[in-house]
């Protein structure tokens, strides 16, 4: 999706099945083919091991009337704001690939949200309501429902009105992003850096609507645009400047620790300038801090479940199996010395702590025993588009000895279907008890 790199390793190994009572599996690790599944940023492609414990939780089965685990929880004043009918002008319903997944409109590996959070009855109630009526009025809680439903109807002439602020811009769609951007249900495709290039692109596009290049073009007109408004503004972060206050909302909700934790994408961010330094600074300070914790202060990991900070501060981060097959790879950026796995293989997903058996261009932990607080959750739809498949982990401590793995989910392989999504949310550390400076404020545009 953008400048992120990623460290392939050359020479994959072994990827064995978990081993059943009379059987066993094994194949060598691939690379997925090109064309969507391709070596892309965020992933180191690594050889899997032969040492694997069972799970001790139940299997997983994918169902396609598996409800959601569980509900974004919002505050009275998000609620009631939310809640609050408006006029839209301007806007308009694109295609996506199916509805379930958002198509910002700015890259081929779009977000995913959580398509059962939506209620679509009543969003297809207003789609087909639209064949008839000239103007609809909806509140602002219920436009990604609307424009889910109108992009499965393929209504992609329905139109958005939207109230506009003071420097032109759509209150709706900041809203809307801001909503999509703290979900706990965002299923992030690679890593937290596409996250943010995905807001770059998508800010550029809200200021700049007249554009009309091709999606290949976007990443590099964005940069080159933002490349600009620096030289105008000397350096000044672009969020600082009266064009870009509007979208502060939206920014304050991307996880900057997991974004300079790779060096690649700590210089991207730097560069573009749009970010205020003064965000970044407390950031790196925070890192700093926790990764002298991790290394001088025994720390092992998260001891129990932390459910606001792991859905509020956890590492997000996922990919796309376009087919069966065996898989095993890592998600880029310093980790606090636990180099995780994840391997899939036999309808088995694995975690495995490499700690000795396999190359690893960072540090990695001696301690015996490390734990993680993790969440990893799968979804794959049928050829219209139709959610089939959805499940989860919940929130799970995982305690690892040095080299071992640990089967995290099985899957029923007669309601598998790919392409397949995963998406895993991670805490490396024990979160430290957070200063009224350091956490997220309940109304940031102040």
């Amino acid at each position: 999706m953008g400048s992120l790199s990623s460290r392939v390793l050359r020479h994959p190994g072994r990827a064995q099945a978990p081993q059943e009572q009379g059987s066993g599996a094994g194949g060598s690790a691939q690379r997925p083919e090109s064309g969507g599944d391709a070596a892309g940023p965020g992933f180191c492609y690594c050889p899997g091991s032969h040492k694997r414990k069972r799970s001790s939780g139940a299997f997983y089965y994918c169902h396609p009337e598996s409800e959601t685990d569980e509900e974004e929880e919002e505050g009275d004043e998000q609620q009631r704001l939310l809640n609050t009918p408006r006029r839209y002008v301007g806007g308009r319903a694109r295609a996506a690939p199916h509805p379930h997944l958002l198509d910002l409109g700015i890259s081929r590996r779009p977000l995913l949200f959580h398509s059962t959070c939506v209620p679509l009855l009543s969003a297809l109630q207003v789609a087909f309501g639209s064949l008839y009526r000239d103007d609809v009025l909806i509140k602002p809680s219920r436009v990604i429902a609307i424009l889910a439903a109108a992009c499965m109807l393929q209504l992609v002439s329905i139109h958005i009105i939207q109230r506009k602020d003071h420097n032109g811009i759509s209150v709706a769609n900041i809203n809307v992003m801001k909503q999509l951007i703290a979900s706990s249900n965002l299923f992030v495709m690679q890593v937290e850096m596409d996250v943010y290039t995905a807001l770059k692109k998508w800010m550029f596009l809200q200021l700049v609507p007249s554009w009309n290049g091709s999606l290949k073009q976007l990443l590099t007109e964005t940069d080159i645009w933002f490349s600009k408004r620096k030289k105008d503004f000397e350096g000044m972060p672009f969020l600082e400047t009266e064009q870009g206050k509007p979208f502060v909302p939206v920014f304050r909700y991307l996880r900057l620790q997991y974004i300079i934790s790779d060096l690649a994408s700590a210089r991207i961010t730097e560069q573009d300038c749009i970010v205020p330094s003064e965000w970044l600074s407390a950031v790196y300070k925070q890192q700093w801090l926790s990764m002298l914790r991790a290394e001088q202060d025994s720390e092992v990991g998260p001891q129990e479940i932390n459910k606001e900070e792991l859905e509020g501060n956890s590492m997000r981060c996922g990919r796309k199996l376009a087919k069966d097959g065996e898989y095993c790879w890592r998600w880029t950026g310093f980790n606090f010395g636990f180099d995780l796995l994840v391997t899939y293989t036999n309808r088995y997903i694995i975690f495995k702590r490499n700690t000795l058996n396999q190359p690893c261009s960072g540090s990695v932990s001696l301690q015996p025993r490390r734990s993680i607080a993790f969440r990893l959750r799968l979804a794959s739809f049928d050829s219209s588009g139709k959610l089939i498949c959805s499940r989860t982990t919940g929130y799970q401590i995982l305690t690892l000895e040095k080299d071992q793995e640990q089967v995290v989910m099985n899957l029923d392989s007669r309601l598998l279907v790919f392409p397949l999504y995963i998406c895993c949310n991670f805490l490396y550390i024990s979160p430290e008890k957070r200063t009224e400076n350091n956490r997220h404020p309940e109304n940031p545009e102040n």
